[in-house]
């Protein structure tokens, strides 16, 4: 069988730094902290009251206010995003087969608001089941793609991928493989989550996932510090058009990179806690690699997962040097999450679009924050630490892992005919 080659013909971004893929990269590279405190619910008896929220977004900018009540806002943020790379991409989409275009869109939680607010309302009333009409279809995890297909009239594959933090690299993985198996021409790709609300908060305040530097928000995420205590939590979305090359070649459309490889594995050790030895980041990373059909040294640029977690920085460190060997000290490496916290089941999405942007100007974002050095982590590993670096960027590889220990990655390069 041919397989066929993929190229990315259009982005769009909405994020805690930023509401458009421009805007986004800017302010990654001047090293822009996304973190606030929280001002879609009272935290104040919370032990984490900040967040990384996007900012002056207005669901009413693309669409009613009929429309939006039906919409939970991880539909919204797809919605947006996907719009904006739609009509980055140029597509036509009067003159394609609309039956080979298809969305594969990833989300951890989904509409974890409205199930909170269809819960507080029905504990609030008097035991009458008056729930919404909407609250199922507002709910479900697969309802962006559902609404992104309807919008664009996209009748291909259409679903989402969960799994945790690593489904929109899923989802980027997933339509990687469609399209070379020559199954779609396009595929809207991607991810989006809207996890800042009492439930998300509050629960991954259980797990005692978050940071709780409530007195200093915007220097809370700090991968690869001694004093990291944990993630700060994000919301948003990132959206990519993943294109058959000649499909993308006869229509003109501009090509921003090649994603030419893919990497899927389980730790199979543990709920939330990473493989300590970085077991299944380090297969994943093989797996891209080969995938790929690429050597560790032809790769410039490693986004990493990063999440500001005690364990996790380290388990993947250890693993890049275990897949990169000497080589690991010539990669430039960076965490994007220290600006733009994590976005859960959306944070591969926008982290394939940082690489991109990477890769097209030759600039690795910085990880922000560095203060303190620990003892477990090698520094002699280029961190990228607090300034963004100049460098030549011919092939990128991004990291995101989720618990239930899922691991993806997957690797981009410079487009050559």
């Amino acid at each position: 069988m041919d397989i066929k080659r993929v190229v990315i013909t259009g982005m769009g971004a909405l994020t805690p730094v930023g509401n458009s893929v421009d805007e986004y990269w800017e302010n990654l590279v001047a090293g822009k902290s996304g973190a606030g405190p929280i001002t879609k619910f009272d935290a104040s008896l919370f032990k984490t009251q900040f967040a990384c929220e996007v900012k002056n977004f207005d669901p009413l900018d693309i669409m009613d206010r009929k429309e939006a009540r039906k919409l939970d806002h991880f539909s919204i943020y797809a919605l947006a995003t996907s719009d904006e790379a739609i009509i980055d991409s140029g597509l036509d989409l009067e003159k394609v087969n609309l039956n080979r275009a298809g969305v594969v869109w990833g989300s951890g939680i989904g509409g974890m608001k409205t199930f909170q607010e269809e819960c507080f309302n029905f504990k609030d009333g008097d035991g009458s089941p008056r729930f919404n009409p909407f609250f199922v279809p507002k709910m479900i995890v697969d309802i962006a793609a559902g609404h992104i297909s309807m919008k664009y009239g996209l009748r291909g594959p259409n679903y989402v991928t969960v799994s945790a933090c690593a489904s929109s690299n899923n989802a980027i993985i997933d339509s990687l493989m469609l399209i070379q198996l020559g199954k779609s021409d396009f595929i809207v790709t991607g991810g989006s989550e809207a996890g800042v609300n009492i439930a998300g908060i509050g629960g991954f305040n259980a797990l005692k996932a978050l940071s709780t530097r409530n007195d200093d928000p915007s220097s809370a995420s700090r991968p690869f510090d001694a004093n990291r205590d944990g993630f700060v939590l994000g919301e948003g979305s990132g959206c990519l058009i993943l294109e058959e090359l000649e499909h993308a070649k006869s229509r003109g459309a501009k090509i921003y990179a090649e994603v030419v490889g893919g990497g899927l594995t389980a730790d199979a050790h543990h709920i939330t806690a990473p493989h300590p030895e970085g077991l299944g980041a380090i297969n994943a990373m093989k797996l891209a690699l080969d995938d790929a059909g690429m050597k560790p040294e032809e790769i410039d640029y490693v986004n990493v997962h990063g999440t500001s977690t005690p364990l996790g920085d380290i388990a993947e460190t250890k693993g890049i040097k275990e897949v990169f060997g000497a080589h690991a000290y010539n990669l430039n490496i960076s965490s994007t999450k220290s600006m733009t916290g994590h976005l859960l089941g959306a944070a591969g999405a926008i982290e394939a679009i940082a690489c991109v942007k990477a890769i097209e100007n030759n600039i690795i974002p910085p990880t922000i924050n560095f203060e303190t050095k620990d003892e477990n982590i090698d520094y002699n590993l280029n961190l990228t630490l607090n300034k963004a670096e100049k460098r030549t960027v011919n092939a990128a590889l991004s990291n995101t892992f989720g618990f239930g220990g899922h691991n993806t990655s997957i690797v981009l390069k410079k487009y050559n005919d």
